[in-house]
């Protein structure tokens, strides 16, 4: 047991906090486009001394994102990222023991608008994962369009985001030993589309890749309820077959990726703005399900896993969605 000492909750600090999730929020939304502009300045000013040698080495490094990447401790332990976990604030639940001599696939649910809560847990060093986990190492797989922007893809990698491929998830399950986490937000692009507050809609029946996976490796499945992911944002009304919607899906379709209308709270008022609501995040982790390793799993195989997985991710919503549901 030990002593634990509540946050001090001052203007100030609430201030900071706000200033963190700021940050955030643009990292997401605009850091791309300042970083392909600021490529763009160099080359337009034939700054080639800064440039060349960038995109030289690019090129040789544009396959780590799938080995593993290449996180900075300095940047995860970065304090604003403190305020940031404080800000909602952000929790980590374990339910049960992991035994690290294996690899896990945490698949996480659901996206929410800007999966908040697995960022805080997985990509920080605020989180208590380290003491909850420990021997483990988590790698939050996001889409590979984050590693194409030059700069930026840095940014990405040194909170440790790797690569959702094929490739790269069957790197981190690859290791001897065990000890390492692939944490997965399996619902994608089109289940941000469906995060509205108070309402939970996952796309995890068409979803089995993963399954595979776990299969091919002996990978034990872990499912991970994320409560107050969706609370964190209100979305622009866009039901299914609605023009919105089939215009959200045809975008997503062509760049691989969602764009839905979001909004929440602004910087010194709360009816409107692109701020997250201040809404607890609790995300538990689930009982492990074990996985036989099966090199050439069969599809009645990958059926089976994949129904016992969506029954222990509906026997966890159902456990804990009293105690943590918004």
């Amino acid at each position: 047991m030990k002593i634990e000492f509540a946050p001090l909750n001052t203007p100030l600090v609430r201030r900071l906090q706000t200033a963190a999730v700021l940050l955030w929020v643009l990292s997401f939304l605009l850091l791309a486009q300042v970083c392909i502009g600021i490529l763009v300045i160099l080359i337009i000013y034939n700054y080639w001394f800064l440039y060349v040698p960038y995109l030289t080495w690019l090129y040789f490094d544009w396959c780590t994102p799938e080995q593993g990447g290449r996180r900075s401790q300095w940047v995860r332990s970065w304090t604003v990222w403190g305020y940031f976990k404080d800000y909602f604030p952000i929790h980590l639940i374990k339910t049960w023991n992991l035994d690290p001599s294996h690899n896990y696939i945490f698949g996480f649910h659901p996206h929410g608008i800007l999966v908040a809560g697995a960022f805080g847990n997985f990509c920080t060093a605020y989180s208590d994962f380290k003491e909850l986990f420990p021997g483990f190492t988590a790698y939050l797989h996001v889409l590979p369009f984050w590693f194409w922007c030059p700069f930026f893809r840095e940014y990405v990698m040194s909170g440790g985001p790797v690569s959702v491929s094929r490739k790269s998830v069957s790197h981190v399950l690859s290791k001897e030993g065990g000890g390492n986490i692939s944490v997965i937000v399996l619902g994608g692009a089109k289940e941000s589309l469906d995060a509205h507050p108070g309402k939970f809609i996952l796309f995890i029946r068409q979803r089995k890749g993963f399954v595979k996976m776990a299969l091919t490796h002996g990978a034990y499945l872990v499912p991970v309820f994320s409560f107050g992911e969706n609370e964190l944002f209100k979305q622009v009304d866009n039901p299914e077959g609605s023009w919105l919607r089939t215009l959200q899906e045809k975008l997503q379709k062509i760049m691989g990726f969602a764009l839905p209308l979001f909004h929440a709270r602004g910087i010194f008022q709360y009816n409107f703005g692109f701020i997250p609501y201040r809404k607890p995040i609790h995300t538990v982790v689930g009982r492990p399900i074990p996985v036989p390793q099966t090199l050439h799993p069969t599809a009645e195989q990958i059926e089976e896993l994949h129904q016992t997985y969506m029954e222990e991710l509906r026997k966890l919503f159902e456990e804990h969605k009293r105690k943590y549901g918004n």
